[in-house]
């Protein structure tokens, strides 16, 4: 299989072999801002997908009078790893640079335009002419954070106009964002939500807290944040604090210095101006006991998900997808929008110090990986072509959420009320876009890569290694904070898997809907998507996947995992495995240096491996199940795992076929 070199892509370097060519144009570091870390961590995100991914950015992006803040990161850590195959080649005072960028793009299949404000819609407009010039015609992709600005202005939608009716599809992260895109006449528009981007890293260690509660307002302060609003409100809740922590823009930003200067708050109310860099994020949260997020309107936010994976409860107002991401009374409070009264009520609750802790302990860390999966997922569905009514525009209703728009068919509103629950419509959408990059076959496999065996040692993982590179299968790439023996076993894992799926289910179809539990990036994705399959990742526990609806699930764990996991994938592949389908885990064995295992099997405790006795009591458990096993365990297994010195490891794989 031949390599390529990207859009983008440093000369001389080969790219590693990908499924789509994809250039995303759109701010990264060191702009600052949530948008800028979004398109940064999309980039990455594409990439571990498996694609070639050139991230293309701007040297200058704004006007200062459109952005009046400072615009690039001040000293401090980025918001965002720099994703390393970046250029920024794109100047807002430079409309020649827009053309010859154009130009560079050509030849990518997919041109992911990412907008915020209609000021850059002539940039966007030139750039797409120029990037169909070519002979080859690129998916062009408008990303659209904002519609409409916050803060209109006239000519706005004339431009959001001209924009819809020069790209082929649009991308957004909320029904009514996707209303206010069909109504300016957007083409195909998909709803994806919009996944975390979280600055600052892990949470910080949290003191013990006495005395009034410290509330925290995060990032630029603007008029329809409603800050204002706040200070107004606490001048009537005298038991908290606040710190207000971000640029102070305009008039907005003059309204709440004069606030805040009031006798009656002075003492309570603390402005720290100015950007927060990404590693004082975490210190800063650490210090405070709830967000306040009081909007008088909004789309989205990723600060929701901020405050509660650093543990703070929130209060925000019903406006964009705030009211859905906070549960009024569990994990925070959700008042209407520019209602006094109401937010007066909210704060009187939170100055009670039991009521903040009630609903700290309310807060469920938030999924930082499966809604990346989803997104990309929907980024692919677009990319192919086959964007389907189940994903456009959605009507909510009081009380039903997301519910087909009036007029789609009888299949397209019960695929849109499927992925409104969050069930699997937008999988087996995609699992017909794979286009295969190797062509292998069951009968490609040598005999000796079973769906059933034992890895004993570095040298038979290093022997599929060897083999998959003689496959064509993708390069590996080396897995985050994992050695060379963590990387070779996953792939005997990962072609294992693959085995399965190949001999056992689909022959030379690509028929299955493949779910990884482990995400889109690993050895296994990579390599199934490359012969054909579109694999997707799943929360097994979702209770809204139908029972009986999937046709293989891989659970691959070659770092290890605990007894009481095997039991767990098991359970849940025997209830959404559809007759035939496919299990493949993989699980630690220990053979215990002289003593015999206590008895109990794997799942018996918790502990992080399981003996060679005990891996019939797996089997047993899984046929009480109605999964059969595919292989022979006392021929095919034992032997193997009988070789093995007493207190040495190995790893097993297991595939169980649904009966």
């Amino acid at each position: 299989m031949s390599e390529r070199t990207g859009p983008g892509a440093t000369d001389g370097a080969p790219a590693a072999s990908a499924h789509l060519r994809i250039a995303v144009v759109g701010p990264t570091y060191p702009f600052k801002g949530g948008v800028a870390a979004h398109t940064t961590a999309l980039a990455h995100e594409l990439e571990e997908t498996g694609h070639e991914v050139a991230l293309v950015s701007w040297r200058h992006l704004y006007p200062s009078r459109l952005y009046p803040g400072e615009q690039v990161v001040p000293a401090g850590a980025p918001d965002v790893a720099p994703y390393p195959r970046t250029s920024h080649p794109l100047s807002w005072a430079r409309p020649d640079s827009w053309w010859r960028t154009g130009r560079r793009l050509q030849e990518a299949d997919v041109v992911i335009l990412v907008h915020v404000l209609p000021a850059v819609v002539p940039a966007h407009l030139a750039l797409i002419r120029a990037a169909r010039g070519g002979a080859a015609r690129p998916t062009i992709v408008a990303l659209v954070h904002n519609v409409l600005p916050h803060e209109p202005r006239p000519g706005d939608q004339a431009l959001m106009r001209r924009f819809f009716g020069a790209v082929d599809a649009v991308l957004v992260h909320s029904a009514e964002e996707a209303r206010a895109a069909h109504d300016l006449g957007a083409p195909d528009v998909t709803v994806a939500a919009l996944p975390p981007h979280l600055p600052g890293g892990d949470p910080a260690p949290r003191p013990r807290r006495t005395g009034r509660v410290a509330l925290l307002a995060l990032g630029i302060v603007r008029h329809y944040k409603g800050l204002d609003l706040v200070l107004e409100a606490l001048r009537e809740v005298p038991d908290l604090t606040l710190t207000v922590a971000g640029e102070l823009w305009g008039a907005a930003g003059e309204r709440v210095r004069e606030l805040a200067s009031d006798p009656v708050l002075a003492d309570r109310v603390r402005l720290r101006p100015g950007y927060v860099p990404a590693d004082e994020v975490a210190g800063l949260l650490a210090e405070h006991d709830a967000l306040v997020l009081a909007y008088r309107s909004a789309t989205g936010s990723q600060n929701v998900l901020l405050a509660h994976h650093h543990g703070l409860p929130v209060l925000a107002t019903d406006v964009g997808t705030l009211g859905a991401q906070v549960r009024d009374g569990v994990d925070g409070l959700v008042v209407p929008a520019i209602d006094r009264a109401a937010l007066v009520a909210a704060l009187r609750s939170l100055a009670d110090r039991g009521t903040v802790e009630r609903l700290r302990d309310g807060i469920t860390a938030p999924d930082l990986s499966g809604p990346w999966a989803r997104y990309v997922a929907a980024i692919e569905t677009i990319a192919a072509g086959r964007t389907v009514e189940a994903v456009r525009l959605l009507d909510p209703a009081p009380g039903e959420g997301a519910v087909p728009r009036p007029g789609l068919s009888e299949r397209a509103a019960e695929a849109t009320t499927a992925l409104a629950a969050g069930a699997l419509s937008a999988a087996r959408t995609v699992r017909a876009l794979a286009r295969r990059e190797t062509d292998l076959g069951p009968r490609d496999l040598p005999d000796w890569v079973r769906p059933t065996d034992v890895l004993l040692t570095d040298d038979e993982a290093e022997d599929v290694v060897v083999l998959a590179r003689s496959l064509g299968l993708p390069w590996l790439p080396a897995l985050p904070g994992s050695a060379g023996t963590d990387r070779r076993a996953a792939a005997w894992a990962a072609l294992g898997a693959l085995s399965a799926v190949l001999r056992v289910r689909d022959g030379e179809r690509r028929s299955s809907l493949v779910v990884d539990a482990a995400g889109t990036s690993t050895v296994f994705a990579r390599w199934a998507r490359a012969i054909g399959y579109a694999p997707v990742a799943l929360r097994l526990s979702d209770p809204a996947i139908d029972p009986g609806s999937l046709d293989v699930v891989v659970r691959l764990h070659p770092n290890g995992c605990t007894a009481d996991d095997v039991d767990r994938a098991l359970a849940q592949a025997a209830r959404l495995l559809r007759r035939g389908g496919l299990v493949s885990l993989t699980l630690p064995v220990h053979k215990p240096a002289g003593a015999t295992a206590p008895p109990g099997g794997a799942g018996a405790g918790a502990g992080a491996a399981v003996s060679p006795a005990d891996l019939r009591a797996v089997a047993a458990r899984a046929d009480a199940m109605g999964l059969a096993l595919v292989g022979d365990l006392d021929r095919d297994i034992a032997p193997l795992l009988g070789d093995l010195e007493p207190g040495a490891d190995a790893l097993a794989r297991l595939t169980y076929r649904r009966r």
